[in-house]
């Protein structure tokens, strides 16, 4: 999730329900809208509500993740290298959600470290241009994703922990809209609202119960367990630097918190798999 904000919405039109009126499959939809690329019809867009698809997030991931799986066992059935199967199935991951956790993490990067103020920084993260800091970010997150998937030798616990991952990311990285205001009046955090206690909590639950469901074979509860304990540390930590460097939330953090709280779950995987 970055300031620049998602692909932009289809045109509306008033005769749509409201928001009180939405079911489970609208939230659904909303996510895999505003955290891929997916194509998902001709419907009109909503305005994206982070509070509305906390719950529905986790299976919103498992869509946006099924193809990058499907291209991980196809080049696994076909024969082809552990880690050139874990290159091309993490590029076709990028390429579903439209690099939002990349660019988000690159933008934060530079922001938050090439700044010296909180103005500096803000101004910094709404450029679409990176600087060093955020070039390096993107390489060290697309090795460590390829390195992890790569290491598995199983084609199924490697597709597993390749779905399960970015799955706990995103749902973890609504702590941040939760814990913190907005930074800035306008971008996609602020758009997109807060998230309250109860939707968070009820999508860290769906979260839970489906990475048992996706992952647990591989690397059991222990593995779960510690992948959610070490990326609540992660989040911890992160929501603590954007407080004191920024005082309050933007879409860029959400986003780099996203691919932090990945790296931290397959690092908590790697070492049950």
């Amino acid at each position: 999730m970055t300031d620049d904000g998602p692909p932009a919405p289809r045109p509306t039109n008033d005769n749509r329900p409201p928001a009180a009126a939405l079911s489970f499959g609208d939230d659904l939809l909303m996510g895999v809208r505003f955290y891929s690329r997916l194509p998902t019809g001709n419907t009109p867009h909503r305005r994206p509500s982070l509070d509305r698809m906390a719950l529905t997030l986790p299976l919103a991931s498992v869509v946006i993740g099924a193809i990058p799986v499907a291209v991980l066992l196809v080049l696994e059935w076909l024969g082809t290298p552990t880690f050139f199967a874990a290159v091309i199935a993490v590029a076709a991951l990028v390429i579903v959600t439209g690099a939002m956790s990349e660019d988000a993490l690159a933008d934060a990067a530079d922001g938050l470290f090439g700044g010296a103020t909180i103005e500096q920084r803000l101004e910094i993260m709404k450029d679409s241009r990176h600087g060093t800091y955020g070039v390096a970010a993107i390489a060290v997150f697309l090795g460590a994703r390829i390195a992890a998937v790569g290491s598995v030798t199983s084609p199924i616990e490697a597709a597993a922990i390749l779905l399960t991952a970015p799955m706990i990311a995103r749902s973890g990285a609504l702590w941040l809209p939760y814990a913190l205001p907005p930074a800035r009046s306008g971008g996609a955090a602020a758009t997109a609202g807060k998230v309250g206690r109860g939707s968070l909590l009820l999508g860290f639950g769906v979260a839970a119960i489906v990475s048992l469901a996706t992952a647990g074979f591989a690397v059991g509860i222990q593995g779960l367990v510690t992948a959610f304990a070490l990326a609540a540390l992660v989040a911890w930590g992160w929501t603590t630097l954007c407080r004191r460097l920024i005082g309050g939330q933007t879409g860029d953090l959400i986003g780099a918190l996203q691919a932090l709280l990945e790296i931290a779950a397959l690092a908590a995987f790697m070492i049950f798999v």
